[in-house]
């Protein structure tokens, strides 16, 4: 994989999670769902409307794929532009990857028009997303550092510092610590346990993967 065009990082939530909110007697719940592609995501909107088969209406919005490649936004009966599309903009306005949110409204009698539909639907998404859990899909590298037993205090100390995720750890004649490393920390970190060290940790990259992380973007 070419590493200069490869998208490091991105964010998307962690947990399934709804709210509501009332606007001039509409009810508009919001439902949010982490999902991997467009079928999960078909189908999570096909699990709302089951579960609210009284509403009017279901609209929703999602974003698939670590670089959003594919975005849908649907106003389900509202009028065009009013719905989806404001769901959407908060997806990516919000840099979210890989969700489905859907707002299912309940009419309160009373006419919203456009612009407070718009808002309605902005708000809720808003706040679903506000009540999730974010985390950050990072590319990092399996390291595998084989040490002296007097320097794994140190080099335990670096992964602390740059907050590495140690895989597991092997004592035996020496000490095989399994590191998982962003891509934008593994420079950094390698240097520092060679400096640390005096060049007598053996260091090889095993292996590459996306992983979660909660930390903030670096």
């Amino acid at each position: 994989m070419d590493k200069d065009k490869e998208l490091l990082e991105y964010k998307i939530v962690l947990n399934q999670e709804e709210t509501e909110i009332v606007s001039k007697k509409s009810r508009f719940i919001a439902t949010l769902c982490p999902v991997q592609s467009v079928e999960e995501a078909h189908a999570f909107i096909d699990e709302i409307k089951k579960k609210y088969w009284d509403a009017k209406h279901h609209c929703s919005a999602y974003v698939i794929g670590k670089k959003g490649e594919t975005t849908r936004c649907n106003d389900d009966g509202e009028p065009s532009g009013t719905a989806g599309k404001p769901i959407l903009e908060v997806l990516i306005g919000e840099e979210i990857k890989n969700v489905v949110v859907v707002v299912t409204r309940y009419f309160g009698g009373v006419l919203l028009g456009t612009g407070g539909l718009v808002r309605a639907y902005s708000k809720a998404t808003k706040e679903v997303l506000r009540l999730s859990e974010v985390g950050i899909m990072r590319y990092g590298v399996m390291v595998e550092l084989t040490t002296d037993y007097n320097f794994v205090g140190k080099i335990q100390y670096i992964l602390a510092k740059n907050a590495i995720t140690i895989l597991k750890s092997e004592y035996k004649e020496n000490v095989l610590i399994t590191v998982l490393c962003p891509i934008a920390k593994k420079d950094k970190c390698i240097h520092e346990i060679i400096e640390v060290t005096t060049g007598k940790t053996t260091i090889i990259e095993t292996d590459s993967r996306y992983f979660i992380d909660k930390d903030p973007l670096i």
